[in-house]
């Protein structure tokens, strides 16, 4: 026993001087974040080399910032040609801010201190932010940052609204309108300018925002000195806005407006787009003989202009030719797009495919002619029209197009008879689909992580600009204080305002600051429902196909097309519903009934249902979010009822629930869900954790953002566990 007690001991001795050891020796890692800045100006320094003792190589980025690994006690060596070398001991895990006296920058001899050299210096970081604005758009914020970083603690409201309005045009340019509406405001406050309010203008058209167009640009017409392309310009937005709102005699009037200044002061470029948008009004009201007028203008004039231009403006006016069903002359069209695309796509053309875009492509081109030839009933003509956009598009790796020709070939392959040809090419369109289902899933993936990214980089400059503006504060106070020492009577009175000045500066960035976590709170909502809202499980859909492919291959058309006709029915409201996050309760239970039909028409030995509604239950004062009730209805049929040996009975009773909200209640007599559970594969497990969890997911943030408006309760049925209640409380509608 003494011996035993002998050895733990030196264990506890040797464990205890081995921690020690460690300790003493910083073996404890950790990243290290710091800045680096220019001491008398505050302005970061970028390419600064940052080592230590371990190894560990990094560069300052253009903030200044820098991350490294390291631990206690190791020295960081701080190197730039333009600074004598630095070190520095770490001591705690705490940001580090390393200043540098007397910094001067290799490409200017002397500091940037007036204003021309900043203003130089300035440009030229928006400059290469617009270079790298297609290319790589985290490059691109990192040099509007610099740029917004060199203003100082002085004002320079009109280098700071430039810079925003660039951060605004990169965020346009990728599609983010909410974070480019933002910056565009903020350049707006900072200093207004005639080309910030048209950029401005536009992103509001792009998100429906007409009125706010209107109020915006309405004022400037009154300025007289306008120049002339600007003046088009504000005609022109002016008029989408009046067509967005259907106002289409209004849009026209200021289309013209536009016309007439672009037309005296040769401005092709908008002389054609004008043409173009003019006679897109004109269509949109069905006045054909003006429409047909204009966008013969519009095509003159492109032809003048690029190529591509051209092309675009032909495509434009097949698609004219394919709504006014003038189905030849839109094939005639389109062939000669053909021709036209074939020289721009040449190696010595000079236009790459990023510039054409994606709309104009030899494969949908090929598919917009198959369809006109179809529309014609002249299927023959239409089936090499479909082959060579499939081939096409499988080679551009273009899944949308391929899909669709495939499934239009099919159709075709129907038509005529040859019910081999249309079942092998509906079985690949099949697969096609089941590809582009994946593809949409990584393309969700990556748009997730695209947007937290920017997010990221719009949180960072946002807290950069804080900065400048309390550096700004802070420079600010020193030149009061100084006044104050020459008045001193009044100096603690003066004292005592600045203070409080200060104070309401700090409440105003924290105000600003909770604002923009509210507003960034409500983005990554609506961004996770639209993200959950598209994850609709695969299986019903893939089960419903098998089912049309089933009656077609015992030669049941009646039944296929009927089952295909409800199918699609129930996909159209689907995707209809799919954006919005609440749906009249009518609606969705009229969804309901329909997949419940589908499915008892796969199963109607298992399960016979009925849908019960209260007499009593106004169902027009109810809102519901969209496709939440079907999961469970799909549960209880797979996982319940189709075990029965007997039929079952699936029911849907709705009542209410107090005088503000309603139970909807679905019940099945199936197996129960612990008899369910024993008998399902492991791939079955994770698909029904992952479909409840999407549920989950949706009616949290939905309850985060509307009050808690839906509750959910799952039991079993029995008490011998077989069958399953599933009771959701509804709340009526504020």
């Amino acid at each position: 026993m003494k011996n035993l007690i002998f050895y733990i001991s030196i264990c506890f001795l040797l464990g205890a001087f081995t921690s020690h050891s460690q300790i003493q020796n910083g073996s404890l890692r950790f990243n290290l974040k710091g800045r680096v800045e220019a001491k008398n100006t505050g302005r970061p320094i970028s390419g600064v080399s940052i080592s230590n003792n371990m190894g560990n190589l990094v560069v300052t980025n253009g903030l200044g910032e820098f991350e490294i690994r390291t631990r206690i006690g190791d020295v960081l060596i701080i190197e730039h040609e333009n600074i004598e070398t630095l070190q520095y001991n770490v001591k705690q895990n705490d940001d580090v801010l390393i200043l540098v006296e007397d910094f001067e920058t290799s490409s200017i001899s002397t500091r940037l201190k007036s204003s021309p050299d900043i203003s130089i210096e300035h440009q030229a970081l928006l400059d290469s932010a617009e270079t790298y604005k297609a290319h790589d758009i985290e490059e691109s914020i990192d040099y509007v940052a610099q740029s917004i970083s060199i203003l100082g603690k002085r004002g320079r409201k009109k280098e700071l609204a430039r810079s925003l309005s660039k951060l605004g045009e990169i965020y346009q340019y990728h599609k983010q309108l909410d974070l480019a509406i933002d910056n565009y405001e903020d350049a707006l406050d900072a200093n207004k300018t005639i080309a910030t309010s048209l950029l401005l203008a536009k992103a509001y058209n792009l998100t429906s925002r007409f009125k706010e167009t209107a109020n915006l640009l309405n004022p400037l017409l009154e300025i007289k000195s306008i120049p002339p392309y600007q003046s088009v310009q504000l005609y022109e937005l002016l008029g989408d806005a009046k067509k967005g709102d259907g106002k289409i005699s209004e849009a026209i009037q200021l289309y013209n407006k536009g016309l007439l200044i672009a037309n005296k002061n040769q401005i092709t470029s908008k002389m054609t787009d004008l043409n173009s948008k003019i006679a897109d009004t004109y269509s949109l009201s069905n006045q054909t003989i003006e429409a047909e007028a204009y966008y013969g203008n519009s095509l003159e004039l492109a032809t003048q202009q690029a190529p591509k231009r051209a092309l675009q403006e032909k495509e434009k006016v097949a698609d004219f030719y394919n709504a006014k069903n003038r189905y030849s002359e839109e094939i005639t069209m389109r062939k000669n797009s053909l021709q036209d695309l074939k020289k721009l796509n040449s190696p010595n053309a000079g236009v790459t495919k990023l510039e054409l875009g994606d709309t104009i492509t030899s494969q949908r081109i090929n598919y917009k002619i198959a369809n006109a030839y179809i529309s014609q009933d002249k299927y023959n003509e239409a089936i090499p029209f479909l082959e060579r956009s499939i081939v096409e598009a499988g080679s551009e790796d273009d899944l949308v197009v391929q899909k669709d020709a495939t499934r239009k070939l099919s159709e075709v392959y129907k038509e005529k008879g040859d019910f081999t040809k249309a079942l092998d090419t509906y079985q690949s369109y099949v697969a096609l689909v089941d590809s582009l289902y994946v593809r949409k899933e990584q393309e969700i993936s990556r748009a997730n992580r695209f947007n937290r990214e920017i997010a990221s980089a719009q949180n960072r400059l946002t807290g950069l600009e804080q900065e400048r503006e309390l550096s700004q504060s802070k420079y600010n106070l020193a030149l009061t204080e100084q006044e104050l020492v020459k008045e001193s009577n009044a100096r603690q009175q003066w004292i005592i305002y600045s203070l409080i000045f200060g104070l309401l500066l700090t409440l105003l960035a924290a105000f600003f600051f909770y604002r923009s976590n509210q507003q960034q709170k409500l983005a990554n909502n609506l961004l996770a429902l639209k993200s959950l809202r598209s994850q609709m499980n695969p299986h019903f859909i893939f089960n419903a196909l098998n089912s049309v492919n089933n009656f077609i291959s015992k030669s049941d058309e009646r039944s296929a097309n009927r089952y295909l006709s409800d199918f699609s029915t129930l996909m159209r409201s689907v995707l209809e519903n799919s954006e919005e996050d609440f749906i009249p309760l009518e609606k969705e239970l009229q969804q309901l009934e329909l997949y419940m039909k589908l499915e008892h028409s796969r199963f109607e030995d298992k399960f016979d249902y009925k849908i019960i509604v209260d007499e009593q239950v106004q169902i027009s004062m109810y809102q519901i979010p969209p496709m939440l009730l079907q999961p469970y209805i799909e549960n209880a049929i797979w996982h319940g009822l189709r075990y029965r040996e007997t039929k079952g009975l699936l029911s849907v009773y709705i009542k209410e629930n107090g005088s503000k909200s309603i139970a909807i209640c679905i019940t099945d007599n199936g197996i129960g869900r612990k008899k369910s559970a024993s008998i399902k594969t492991q791939n079955q497990k994770k698909q029904k954790s992952k479909g409840m969890g999407i549920i989950k997911k949706r009616v949290a943030i939905l309850n985060d953002m509307y009050a808690d408006k839906v509750d959910i309760e799952i039991s079993d049925l029995e008490i011998d566990g077989s069958g399953t209640k599933v009771l959701f409380i509804l709340k009526k509608e504020k």
